[in-house]
C-alpha cells in the first residue's frame, strides 16, 4: 500500500473512496456498531468458564495414541485423590476408620467418578495377599460384613496388621499412620455425551466432602486435576478485579498524559467494544473460557489501548497545527491506517500461528486472541477516529496539549541523539553484546513447569499445601508415567515378556526422580512367591508357561497392569513430581532402554499417567516453538516489505525485536518460568506489541525521508512527534499488568511480570536499536533512488 506498491495516484484514490465512505457515514456506521455491540454483549454474558482435562492432549501424539488406546487398561490420568487426616494422633481410631468409610462412600457417589475404580481401606478391591498353608489367599483389608459401629480395638489391629502385610503403608495409608487415602477416576463426558464442569465440579468437592468432613478432629485433602482446575477457575475470576485495576490504572494515566475526558474515555470505551465483541464470538462459535487462558482477552485490550493513545496523540497534534477536530480525525485516519493495520495484521498472523500446536486449548486460544486482535482494526483504526470526529476540540486546548508534550519532549533531545552516527555505533555494539549474553542465557531454557504441585497456583495455595502433604507421605506419588508393553494376542504363556519388563523395571528404579514402580512383573514375583509358601527365593517371574500363564490368569482379575490376553502389560513409573526436568529425565531413560535393549515380539510404548500427557504437552510445545516463532517473524518481514519495499524496514524493525524476545527468555529463566501453553501466547503477544512501536516509529521516519532530510534529522523527528507517546504507552501498560503480580494465581502473576518487562524491554528496544540500526543501513547501503513518501501519507 505504500508508493512503491501503488502508484500514488492509485494510493490518493483509494485513500479518498475510504476516507469518503466512512466520514460521510458517520452516524449510521456509528449506529450500526452500537447495535453490533449490544448483541455480542448479550452474547458475551453467556460466556462461562470452560475447563477440560481432554482438550490439553495434543492431537495425535505418540504418548497421547498410548493413553487413549489403553485407558481403560491401566490406571486413569484424571485421578481424584482425597486424604482423611487425623488432626490429633494416628488414623487407627473408631472415629479415624469410621470418617475414611463416610468420605469413601461419599467419592463413590461423586458425579462421573467411576464407582467400580474407588479404592480405599473399606471397598473391596482392596485386599491383602496372604499365604497360608493351603497356600496363597487374597482376603479384603476390611471384611465387607463389618460395618463402621461394629469396630473394636482388636479389630482396627487386625485391619493395620492386614494394611501393613498387603504393601498398603505409603499407597492407602500414609507412612506415618496419620492420614488414609481414597482415590477415584473421573470421566469427563457422561453417557450421554454431556462434557463435566469443572468448576461446577469443584464446588462439589467442597460443599460434599471438604465442607461435609472437615472439622476440628480430622483434615480433608483433595488433589487431582478437577481440584486443580476448578481452584484454577475460581483464582481467574479475580481476574476481573485486577483487569479493573489496570482500566483505572490505565484512564488514570491517559488523562494525566491528554487533560482531557473525552480524550481518556474514548480509547478505552473502544477497545473495550472489541472485548465484548470478541466474548460473543465466542459464544456464537460455542466456545467457552479456559481458566488457563483468561487473560488473553485483556492482552488483545491492552493492545488496542496501545493504537488508541496513538490516534489520539495524532489528532492533538493535527488540531495544534491548525486543522478542525474533524479534519485532525480524517487525518489520524490516514496518517495511522498504514502502520496501523500492520501492526495489527502482524498480530493476528502472530496469534493464528498458535494454531501450529496440535493442543485443543492453545488452538481454542489462538481464535480467541485472533478474533480480539481482528476488530481492533474496526475499533481502533476506524470506530475511534469517526467517533473522535464528533468532539468539539478547541485550538487552545491542543496548544496546550502541544506546549505540555514538548515540555515532556524535551529529555528526548537527549535520546534522540542515539542517531548521531558515533552514538548509533555504541548503541549497536551494547545490544550486539546484550544480544549474545541473552541467547547464551537462554539457551537451555526449560520448557514445561519449574515447581512441583499446580505451578499455576502459589505455593502456599491450599491445592499446593495438600499436595506437598500427600506426596511427603505417600510413596505411590502424585505424578506417574506408564509405560506399555505390547505383545501378541494370547501371549500369557510368553515369559520373556515378563522377563523383559522385570529387566526394564530394575532398569528405571534407580533412575533420579523415580518414587517406585509398580508393574506386571513385580505382580508375577510377589503372586509366585504366595504360591511356594512365602520362598523368597521364589520372588521371581517363573520361567515354566504353565505357572507364568496361571499367574497371569490371577494378576487380570486386578484392573490396572494388563488386559487379560496379556497383549498389553503395563509399568507404572510413580515420580517424585512432575516438573519438567523429571519427566524427561525418566522419559529419555526409558527411550534409551527401548534403543539398546530391543525385544523381539515386544514393543515399548509411551505413555499413559498424567506424567505421560503432560510430557506430550511439553514435548509439543517445545517442537512448536522455533517453528511458530519463525513463521511470526517470516509474516513480519512479508508484511513489513510489502509496505515499504525496502530491506531496510525489514532489518530495522525486526533485529530490535529479536533481540526483545531473546532478552525475554532470559528474564523467564532467572524468575523460573517455564515455557508452556500457558506463557508461550505471552511471547507472541509481546512480540505483537513490540512491533506496535517498531511500525509507528519507522512509518513517520519513512514520512520525514521522503521530504528530503538526511537519515540522522529523519529519525529526530520521527522520534519526537510519536517517541512520547510510545514512551507512555509502554509505561501505562506496563503498570497497568503489573498489578497482576499480587493476583492468588502464580501463573498471573507470573504473566504480569513477564508482559510488563516485555512491554518495557520491546519499547527501549524500537526507541534506541532502532534508530541505530535505521542510521547505520541507511550510510552501509545508501539509497540510489530518493525515498517516496508512503501513498497514505503524502498528505
Amino acid at each position: 500500500m505504500s508508493s512503491h506498491t501503488l502508484a500514488p495516484s492509485y494510493a490518493q484514490r483509494l485513500l479518498a473512496r475510504l476516507e469518503t465512505f466512512f466520514f460521510t457515514r458517520r452516524k449510521p456506521l456509528l449506529i450500526a456498531l452500537a447495535l453490533l455491540t449490544v448483541v455480542m454483549g448479550g452474547l458475551a454474558l453467556q460466556l462461562r468458564m470452560d475447563a477440560g482435562f481432554e482438550k490439553q492432549m495434543p492431537i495425535g501424539h505418540e504418548y497421547i495414541r498410548t493413553f487413549q488406546q489403553y485407558r481403560n487398561d491401566v490406571l486413569g490420568a484424571n485421578r481424584l485423590n482425597i486424604v482423611v487426616k487425623a488432626r490429633h494422633g494416628s488414623i487407627w481410631t473408631p472415629a479415624g476408620l469410621k470418617r475414611l468409610y463416610d468420605v469413601t462412600e461419599a467419592v463413590k457417589f461423586l458425579p462421573s467418578v467411576e464407582r467400580l475404580g474407588v479404592q480405599s481401606l473399606w471397598t473391596p478391591n482392596s485386599f491383602v495377599n496372604e499365604i497360608t498353608e493351603e497356600g496363597f489367599r487374597a482376603d479384603p483389608l476390611i471384611d465387607g460384613t463389618i460395618t463402621p459401629e461394629q469396630l473394636t480395638p482388636e479389630r482396627i489391629a487386625a485391619i493395620r496388621q492386614a494394611t501393613a502385610q498387603g504393601g498398603f503403608v505409603g499407597s492407602l495409608v500414609s507412612r506415618d499412620q496419620t492420614s488414609a487415602m481414597v482415590t477415584g477416576e473421573l470421566t469427563e463426558f457422561d453417557k450421554d455425551g454431556k462434557k463435566l464442569d469443572y468448576v461446577a465440579y469443584n464446588r462439589i468437592l467442597e460443599k460434599d466432602i471438604r465442607d461435609k468432613f472437615e472439622d476440628a478432629d480430622f483434615e480433608i485433602q483433595i488433589i487431582g486435576f478437577a481440584k486443580q482446575i476448578g481452584d484454577i477457575a475460581d483464582g481467574a475470576s479475580a481476574v476481573i478485579e485486577f483487569c479493573a485495576l489496570a482500566l483505572l490504572l490505565t484512564a488514570g494515566a491517559v488523562y494525566w498524559y491528554s487533560h482531557s475526558v473525552r480524550f481518556t474515555l474514548l480509547p478505552i470505551v473502544c477497545s473495550l467494544t472489541s472485548l465484548v465483541w470478541q466474548f460473543g464470538a465466542l459464544r456464537l462459535l460455542g466456545f467457552g473460557l479456559d481458566p488457563l487462558a483468561v487473560l488473553v482477552p485483556f492482552l488483545v485490550f491492552a493492545i488496542g489501548v496501545s493504537h488508541g493513545v496513538q490516534q489520539i496523540n495524532f489528532i492533538v497534534r493535527e488540531i495544534s497545527h491548525g486543522k478542525s477536530c474533524h479534519d485532525a480525525c480524517r487525518a489520524s485516519f490516514t496518517g495511522l491506517l498504514i502502520p496501523g493495520t500492520l501492526a495489527l495484521v502482524t498480530a493476528f498472523v502472530s496469534f493464528v500461528t498458535l494454531l501450529l500446536i496440535p493442543i485443543p486449548m492453545v488452538r481454542e486460544l489462538a481464535i480467541t486472541a485472533s478474533l480480539g486482535v481482528g476488530f481492533k482494526i474496526i475499533t481502533n483504526l476506524v470506530m475511534l477516529p469517526v467517533a473522535a470526529s464528533y468532539f468539539d476540540v478547541p485550538k487552545s486546548y491542543a496548544d496546550r496539549a502541544m506546549v505540555q508534550r514538548e515540555a515532556r519532549a524535551r529529555w528526548l533531545r537527549v535520546l534522540v541523539r542515539v542517531a548521531e552516527p558515533r552514538n548509533a555505533a555504541i548503541t549497536l555494539a551494547v545490544v550486539g553484546a546484550i544480544f549474545a549474553t541473552a541467547v547464551w542465557q537462554s539457551s537451555d531454557r526449560v520448557v514445561g513447569t519449574l515447581q512441583p504441585g499446580a505451578p499455576e497456583l502459589r505455593p502456599e495455595a491450599r491445592f499446593n499445601r495438600d499436595a506437598v502433604a500427600i506426596s511427603t507421605n505417600y510413596d505411590t506419588g502424585l505424578d506417574w508415567l506408564t509405560v506399555v508393553f505390547e505383545a501378541a494376542p494370547d501371549s500369557c504363556s510368553n515369559i520373556d515378556i515378563g522377563l523383559y519388563q522385570d529387566r526394564f523395571a530394575w532398569a528405571l528404579q534407580p533412575v533420579e526422580g523415580v518414587l517406585s514402580v509398580s508393574s506386571f512383573s513385580q505382580q508375577l514375583r510377589l503372586y509366585n512367591e504366595g504360591y511356594n509358601e512365602g520362598n523368597p527365593k521364589m520372588s521371581v517371574v517363573p520361567t515354566d508357561s504353565g505357572n507364568y500363564a496361571a499367574l497371569a490368569a490371577e494378576i487380570s482379575r486386578i484392573r490396572g497392569t494388563m488386559r487379560k490376553d496379556c497383549s498389553m502389560t503395563a509399568v507404572h513409573l510413580f515420580l517424585t513430581d512432575h516438573k519438567a526436568a523429571t519427566i524427561q529425565r525418566v522419559v529419555d531413560a526409558v527411550k534409551k532402554f527401548r534403543d539398546t535393549h530391543p525385544q523381539p515380539g515386544v514393543t515399548i510404548r509411551l505413555a499413559s499417567g498424567n506424567a505421560g500427557v503432560l510430557a506430550a504437552v511439553d514435548e509439543e510445545v517445545e517442537h512448536s516453538e522455533l517453528p511458530m516463532m519463525l513463521y511470526v517473524y517470516a509474516a513480519i518481514v512479508i508484511l513489513v516489505f510489502a509496505v515499504y519495499r525496502d530491506f531496510r524496514a525489514v532489518l530495522a524493525c525486526c533485529l530490535p525485536l529479536t533481540v526483545g524476545t531473546f532478552i525475554g527468555y532470559w528474564f523467564m529463566k532467572e524468575l523460573q518460568i517455564g515455557l508452556t501453553v500457558a506463557t508461550l501466547p505471552v511471547m507472541v503477544l509481546a512480540v505483537g506489541i513490540g512491533v506496535d512501536y517498531a511500525f509507528y516509529i519507522y512509518n513517520r521516519l519513512q514520512l520525514h525521508l521522503s521530504k528530503g532530510q538526511p537519515i540522522v534529522k529523519a529519525v529526530e523527528h520521527a522520534m519526537l512527534e510519536v517517541g512520547t507517546a510510545t514512551i507512555f504507552t509502554a509505561i501505562t501498560l506496563a503498570v497497568g499488568v503489573a498489578t497482576w503480580s499480587f493476583s492468588d494465581l502464580k501463573f498471573q502473576a507470573d504473566m504480569g511480570k513477564l508482559l510488563a518487562f516485555m512491554f518495557m524491554v520491546n519499547m527501549i528496544m524500537a526507541m534506541t536499536a532502532l534508530p541505530a540500526f535505521a542510521v547505520w543501513l541507511e550510510r552501509l547501503f545508501p539509497r540510489k533512488v530518493p525515498m517516496r513518501a508512503p501513498g497514505l501519507l503524502s498528505h
